[in-house]
Formats: structure tokens, sequence, C-alpha cells
């Protein structure tokens, strides 16, 4: 028999922005708000520090079960996680802002394209984005790094060895500052300051480090949404004429046998730039033979991201390594092309390192050593330290940079999985050589103005952060959603956070993501009843 649920709100997905959607609307509708995650429910905060102790000992995933069986696509998927809580639940909590330049691509620089909204459209949004999670920072230079009001938290303090490596920086000219984190430096909300004690990967044992679940946690305790796990939804059903969703069709991974229907005012999709783009795919039906949403055949279209390039430098400094070794310096410097220039776009991190510094039992040559030379060689090893620098630079995504269905590969439900390809533009294509070396070049003057040596580098081929596949405009023919999250072809669809951006910037994105969502939010509750 089929089981029908209805509410007002239907949001399909767990991550980290469909947790800022349903805060939202939590907060300011009455509506009845229904979640549905395909995986299972995660680790509680009470067994972490249990779970991280597994880890270290047995080399088990401290996130249980966090992943569904079959679900080995084609093409560089960042992660297969699928629980309460989404990817973030693995995320390092690192939260930059894009610069104003990164919504303006085709009328500063020519290249790409430009976004529907502008950077200072963003920022309250972006505030409210980092006091929800609780983000601890500090304000760069004001030039680089513009906002209206301050960080919900103090900086995380800088550890002595970062204090060395920015002083160091300085005097390669580069001005950096405390990286931004959604980790409590003081207690926030409920969950504890961070002890700096290194163990966030891959699991934070104390909650100092903001993660989706704790959301959800607040929201199910309160009665306010209904979170429905373990029910994969398989299809978006149009209503008549076409221009609404009607329905979802799901399948209860407990009892297959009974199919389940969602019925809601207003459907959200909040799925990932993977599975989002994936499920309006799978939704063709009469009146949508290409999948819902996609009129304009841009579905799956312009995925985006970023490449990095790494390096380690030799420093006559003495460091000591191991407190909170996963902050770092950051720099904004380096996103703002002069004008008239080469469009060389890319942010700068610098942290701590431990490389070739740890002790050994083998020497240079592969020698086993004993006793005193293990001792003498580390010795004499450590009396300079190590600085690893990291950039992020732009890539302009090509409209073949794409997420098609894979009819070789199905999951046990018979739907075909996404196959992923990224793809750059033919400008970054061009520019892709000049860019790396544009940054090996800097990491040797920054190595020259610390009297040190770069020791090597390499260039990460994935792109990070991924986004894109229902990528946001003005003009339906080239979008997907419009400027508040809306899809052009139904009125009742929003798609949230990463599958609506139009390019990838050169910094972390997750905090970009949930700002997204929340202006989307925004426009939902317009909508619904309000809370008095």
């Amino acid at each position: 028999m089929r089981r029908a649920i209805e509410s007002d709100v239907c949001i399909i997905g767990s991550g980290i922005t469909a947790a800022m959607v349903a805060d939202r609307l939590s907060r300011t509708t009455s509506a009845k708000i229904v979640v549905i995650e395909a995986g299972d429910e995660t680790v509680p905060l009470a067994q972490r520090a249990a779970m991280r102790e597994r880890f270290l000992r047995y080399g088990e995933n401290p996130w249980g079960r966090d992943h569904l069986e079959g679900y080995e696509v084609e093409g560089p998927l960042q992660s297969r996680s699928m629980q309460v809580g989404g990817l973030a639940m693995h995320w390092g909590g690192v939260t930059p802002r894009f610069s104003p330049e990164d919504f303006k691509h085709r009328s500063m620089f020519g290249v790409g394209s430009d976004w529907p909204i502008s950077y200072e459209e963003l920022d309250p949004f972006y505030q409210e984005a980092e006091e929800l999670m609780g983000v601890a920072g500090e304000q760069g230079p004001r030039d680089l790094d513009p906002r209206a009001k301050p960080f919900p938290m103090p900086a995380l303090p800088l550890t002595y060895n970062l204090e060395l490596l920015k002083a160091w920086a300085s005097r390669a000219g580069i001005a950096m500052w405390s990286q931004p984190s959604a980790k409590n430096s003081v207690a926030y909300r409920g969950r504890a300051q961070c002890c700096r004690n290194d163990t966030c990967s891959p699991i934070c044992p104390v909650g100092a480090k903001y993660s989706p679940d704790f959301t959800w946690s607040e929201l199910r305790r309160a009665n306010k949404i209904r979170l429905i796990p373990r029910t994969l939804v398989r299809k978006l059903v149009l209503g008549p004429g076409g221009t609404t969703i009607s329905h979802a069709v799901a399948v209860d991974r407990d009892h297959p046998e009974q199919p389940v229907e969602f019925h809601a005012k207003t459907f959200v999709v909040a799925a990932g730039y993977t599975w989002s783009s994936h499920l309006l795919l799978l939704s063709a039906q009469s009146g949508a033979p290409n999948g819902v949403a996609n009129a304009s055949g841009l579905v799956g279209k312009y995925l985006t991201g970023h490449r990095n390039v790494q390096g380690f430098v030799e420093l006559p400094l003495r460091l000591y390594p191991g407190m909170n070794e996963q902050h770092s310096l950051v720099t904004k410097q380096f996103m703002r092309p002069k004008s008239g220039a080469t469009f060389i776009r890319h942010d700068l991190r610098v942290w701590e390192s431990s490389t070739g510094r740890a002790p050994r039992l083998g020497d240079d040559s592969g020698a086993l050593m004993l006793g005193d030379a293990i001792l003498d060689d580390w010795r004499a090893r450590v009396k300079t330290g190590a600085a690893r620098v990291r950039a992020y630079y732009d890539v302009v995504p090509d409209r073949a940079s794409e997420l098609t269905l894979d009819a070789t590969r199905k999951n046990e439900w018979g739907d075909p999985l996404p196959k992923l390809a990224f793809r750059d533009a033919p400008e970054s294509v061009a520019l892709r050589a000049p860019t790396e070396d544009s940054i090996r070049a800097l990491f040797a003057n920054m190595a020259k103005a610390g009297d040190g040596r770069l020791l090597r580098t390499s260039v990460d081929n994935f792109q990070d952060h991924p986004a894109g596949g229902c990528r946001m405009g003005n003009d339906a023919a080239t979008s997907v959603v419009d400027s508040w999250g809306r899809a052009h072809d139904h009125e009742n669809l929003f798609v949230v956070g990463a599958p609506t951006s139009v390019s990838g910037s050169c910094a972390n994105a997750t905090l970009t993501f949930c700002a997204l969502s929340l202006r989307f939010a925004h426009e939902i509750e317009k909508g619904l009843p309000r809370r008095r």
C-alpha cells in the first residue's frame, strides 16, 4: 500500500545547506517541515571520543555507516558520504568568504560569467551563516576583506609557529591573518571551546567544530521539523500543467516494498552538487522529457571548483609543530588581479609543517640507523623548520563540465547513477600553465625572503569544493534557477547551496553555499505562515 506524507515544505537532503534552510524557516514560520535523508543517522556527539579512539587503534571509520552501497560512480566524486549531516560531517570547518570580484568575472575581467547577485547583497547572509554556525575569525585589510559586521567570535589564537610564519610572510610583502573557521574560540551556543589539540580530523570529539547534526538535533528536540532518514527520493512528479511539483516518489530502505510519496506546497532540493542535478535528471517525464527544471538543458552543466598548487619551504626557524596544525594563515592579496593584467587569481594559505622533521630509522641513503644515531639525526633536522604553502586558483568552467546519467551503472532500484566530468573553459585551459608557474614563482620568492629554500611543489588535478550543475541567473535560457534559487520552470521548486554557484572562486566555498541557502530561505519563507 502506498504511504503518503504531507507537509508545507519538503527538503530533500540533510547536509549543511539543508540545515541552514530548515533552521531559518523554523525560526520565522510555523510551516510543517519534512526533511528526507537517504543515509543513516550519524554518530552522536557522546560517542565521538570513543569512535576516534577506535579509529586511532584499529583504523575504523569513526562515522559509522556513512554511505550507501552500490554508489560507486564514474568521475571525480568528492565523497560518497550519505548520512544525516552530509559531507559537512567530515569538513575542516574552514570558512572564508568569496571576494567581491568573484561575482563579476565577466564585467571585470572579460572571462566566465557574472553572478546575478553581488557580494554586497550576499554580505548579510554571510553574517547570518557565520552566526548560526559559530565562526571565529579576524578581519583582514578592509579593501581585501570587506564585511559590514564583525565575526561572532574572536579568531582562533595563532600558535608560536604561526606567529613566526606570519612575520616571514610579511618580509615577503604579504599581509596574512588567522583563517576564519567554524570552530569555537570560546564556548558558543552550548558547544565547547576548541582545545587546539589537533584532533579535528577525522572527527572532533568535543563538538567545538560545527557540523549540521547540531542544528538537526536542536530542531528535532524542539519538534520544529521531522527528519526521515534511510529514505531515498527517486523522482519529482509534476502537477497538472507542469508548472509545479506535485509530489516526490521515494523508497524506504527498511520497507522497500511499500512506496512512499511526499506531498508539499514547496520543495527544496538540497542534495549537493552531485545528487541535486542527479535527481532532477532522473525526474524526466511527460512535460519534462529531459528532466525537471531542465527546459534550458543546463541541469548538470557548468560543474565548477578550483585546483591548488602546493609547496613545502624549509626555513631557518626553530618550529614546534603539533599544536592545532590544521589551522593556517590566509591572505586575499592575490584574489584581485590588477586592471589589464592576465586573469590569474588565487588565495594563499600557510601552515606549519612537520614534513622532513619526524624521527626516522633510515638516513638519506636508506641505511639503517640505531640508538644515538636516530636521535642525532633527528636533532640535526629540527634545527630548521618547514612551512606548507598552498594556493587555490580560479578555474572557469566549461559547459561540458557536466553531470550526466550513466546507463551502464545503476543502483539497486534500477536508477542510473551519475557520471561526472570536470572541464576547464578554453580561457582557463590557456591560463593553466601561466597560473601554476606564477604560483610556483611566488613560493620561490617567499622562500628567498626568509633565507630558506623551496623543497618541492605539486599540483592537485582534482577540482576541490565542487559546485554547479543548477547555476543561477536572470535569464531562463542560460540558467536553471533565478537569483533566489527558484527554478525558472516550476514555481514551487527551489534548489539551494552548491549546485546554484556560477563559479568556484579561489577559496574554500562552504560558507558561500550556506550564505546562498539562507538568502534563498528568506525568499521561501514569504509564501509560508509567519511564526508569532
